[in-house]
This record gives structure tokens, sequence and C-alpha cells, in this order.
């Protein structure tokens, strides 16, 4: 008999896309950082990506294991290096400091980005924006520019919004077996077949 197994991808996109946008809207400077923002980087932002990541390893799919764990942890750490300060269990993070993590971030996304180089464009322009995000808010931190925090803020607005828009299309066009929102590639992939024993 064979096992047909779910596509975890859109619940990692959706986690990250929603999770993203929530951010980006603070650091465009519409509000500040609360609880609600805390709460979806430990759940859906953290916790459904590191699910999603899991799934993908039954899968097969090497990528998709290392992006979501990878960026359900970067989640999680966030919250914790703005927790943990405000616990007394350790120093708050120089800004400047803060810059490298953020530029580790950019250096890591950008590898993945090589690596999207057969999917479709959508999931290339994920990536290359979540890119260009971390690097302007690694700027941001190494320069202190408000500006630039703005401009991030947008940016990442646009960059959560493309993960829904792929994790939604992915979805619909599954259910419906034909493409009702085109991601960029010219036919559906076939759903993985794993082989068990009877």
């Amino acid at each position: 008999m064979t096992e047909k197994l779910a596509n975890p991808a859109p619940l990692g996109l959706m986690g990250f896309g929603m999770t993203t946008i929530l951010l980006n809207i603070h650091n465009a400077g519409f509000f500040p950082i609360s609880a609600m923002i805390l709460a979806m980087g430990l759940c859906y932002g953290g916790l459904a990506q590191i699910i999603a990541g899991v799934m993908e390893y039954k899968r097969g799919n090497t990528f998709g294991v290392t992006a979501f764990i990878s960026y359900g942890t970067f989640w999680w750490s966030l919250v914790l290096l703005l927790v943990l300060p405000e616990m007394g269990i350790a120093e708050a993070t120089p800004q400047a400091y803060m810059g490298f993590y953020l530029l580790m971030w950019g250096i890591f996304t950008l590898f993945m980005l090589a690596g999207t180089v057969k999917f479709p464009r959508v999931k290339q322009f994920v990536f290359a924006s979540l890119t260009l995000l971390f690097f302007l808010l690694a700027l941001r931190d190494f320069t202190g520019s408000a500006v630039i925090g703005t401009i991030a803020g947008y940016e990442g607005i646009l960059c959560g919004a493309s993960a829904i828009y792929l994790a939604m299309a992915t979805v619909i066009n599954e259910q419906y077996g034909r493409t009702v929102l085109p991601i960029g590639e010219h036919k559906l992939s076939a759903p993985i077949q794993l082989k068990v024993a009877a």
C-alpha cells in the first residue's frame, strides 16, 4: 500500500508570513512590541514552522527541514532575546550586537536563496525579500537609523505577504487539482507517495 503525505509547506509559510507581517508592522513604526508579537513568535512563527520542518524530514526534503526548523528557532531565539533581560536572566543585547545577529541570519538566508533556483518564482521572491529584510534590519542596528528601520518594516510586510500568498496558492491549487493562483511554475508537483509495508 502507499501512504500519501500531506504538504507541510503551507503551514510553515503561514506561520512565517503572518508573524513576519505583525513584527514588521511594529518595525514600520505603527505599534510597539507587545505580548501579541511574542506569542505569535513562540507559537505560530516558532512552533508551527518547527512542526512543518519535522514533517518535511519524512518527505525527504532537506531544504524544507533546514528552512522551517531554522526560521522556527529564529522566532524562538528572537523572543528569548526580548524576554530574558526582562526576567533578569541575561543582559540586554546592545543594538550593534543585534546587528551581527541579524547579519548572520541574512547570510544564512542568502545561501538558502541560492538553493531556490529550481523553485517557483514566488518562493524565490520570499527568500530574496527575506534576505533583503535581514540585511536592512542589520544595517538599521549598525547605524541606528530609524529611517532604515521604517523601510525595513514596509519591506518585511511585503515579504510576509508573499509567504502567505504562496501558502494559500499551494493549498488552493492542490484542492482544485489545477493552478488557480499562479506561483511561477508550469505544472503542479505530484504528491509524494511513500511505500510502506502492508
